[in-house]
């Protein structure tokens, strides 16, 4: 059985950049308000019309498959992480095989939909599809377009300040050598709380979830036999019931108990502790959450990349994108442990731990 290796890495972020400033002309908000709470400083937005969360993933991927030295027509399968997909269905992955243009030989693509936790579950699947010797050249993208998607207004700043564009992208490769690869990943998710951080509308659950729960929730449905008109309401629209939902104290509390946790797990089940790490790269949620991670795991400033304050979260892409660049400045170097974590919407968490 063959070990996987990632051979190939690239990231695409689009040129605008909005600053905290930028916002605080059309929500109540500052840059001392964001910047205190998240630790974000500014973020890329897409252009719209121009830019799609399939083009921004081809850009990252051409750049993943150009480091590998890999053709795009020896790619023989396709995952693509994302909650901001350009249609609701078909997934990205199709669209990225036809904009990459490999759609004659008709390879597979998968879409995954574990949010913030995506680049790691997908990154766990490729390892096994190269492990047995299914798949060769696995190419993972992880892409989000998060700003056709906000309320930029005062109601919605909680969850649109902390958000931004951008895609990452890795070619998953198998290796024979004993000192290289994917050591182990590790999965998880509870899906008790779901609705503490959700995108609920449109949606075809028709409120049942809140009602199984015994809570009041008003869709405004004309009534149950009006199926078309439950999908979409008036009220949805007038009351911004269709923008994302999130409990930030619930989902913080939770997050610095799970990263520590999925991490001390892959590092057990590999034989290695917390001062094995070369270079933990977390997913950027919050830039408190990162820090407080660091510290529980004592860990230097030098271990950790954080890159939240250049980019916001870009929850599926901020693992790739963050990784990308740690390659890029030299930061990861060959031989080094790497750590990846992942906590998010769901809720799902994951952890992966990788000898560059």
């Amino acid at each position: 059985m063959f070990r996987a290796k990632i051979a190939g890495i690239g990231h695409y972020v689009p040129d605008n950049i909005v600053t905290n400033d930028d916002l605080a002309k059309v929500m109540e908000t500052s840059d001392e308000w964001v910047r205190e709470r998240t630790g974000i400083e500014q973020r890329r937005y897409a252009t719209k019309h121009k830019e799609t969360t399939t083009t921004m993933g081809a850009r990252a991927a051409e750049k993943a498959l150009a480091q590998a030295g890999v053709d795009k027509n020896e790619v023989d399968f396709i995952i693509f992480a994302t909650l901001s997909p350009d249609y609701y269905f078909p997934g990205c992955g199709v669209l990225l095989q036809r904009e990459l243009g490999i759609t004659k030989t008709e390879i597979g693509a998968l879409d995954i939909r574990n949010q913030c936790s995506g680049f790691v579950y997908g990154l766990s699947i490729a390892d096994q599809f190269v492990r047995t010797g299914m798949y060769k050249n696995v190419l993972l993208v992880g892409a989000e377009m998060h700003s056709m998607g906000l309320d930029f207004s005062t109601r919605g700043r909680n969850v649109t300040v902390i958000f931004g564009d951008g895609a990452g992208a890795v070619l998953v490769q198998p290796t024979e050598e004993d000192n290289q690869g994917i050591l182990t990943t590790k999965l998880h998710s509870d899906g008790t709380y779901a609705e503490k951080l959700a995108f609920i509308n449109p949606g075809a659950h028709g409120g049942y979830h809140h009602e199984q729960a015994g809570e009041e929730y008003d869709y405004g449905y004309p009534g149950p036999d009006v199926r078309g008109e439950m999908f979409i309401t008036p009220h949805m629209l007038e009351n911004g019931q269709y923008y994302p939902n999130m409990e930030g104290q619930f989902v913080f509390k939770l997050a610095v108990r799970k990263f520590p946790e999925v991490i001390k797990e892959a590092l057990d089940d590999a034989g290695l502790s917390f001062g094995d790490i070369d270079m933990l790269v977390p997913h950027q949620a919050n830039l408190r959450i990162s820090q407080f991670v660091q510290k529980t795991l004592r860990l230097r400033d030098d271990q950790v990349w954080n890159n939240i304050q250049k980019y916001g979260n870009t929850t599926a892409a901020s693992i790739p994108i963050a990784l990308s660049e740690a390659v890029e400045a030299g930061a990861v170097k060959r031989g080094d442990l790497v750590c990846l974590a992942a906590f998010g919407s769901g809720f799902t968490w994951g952890s992966a731990l990788i000898r560059w």
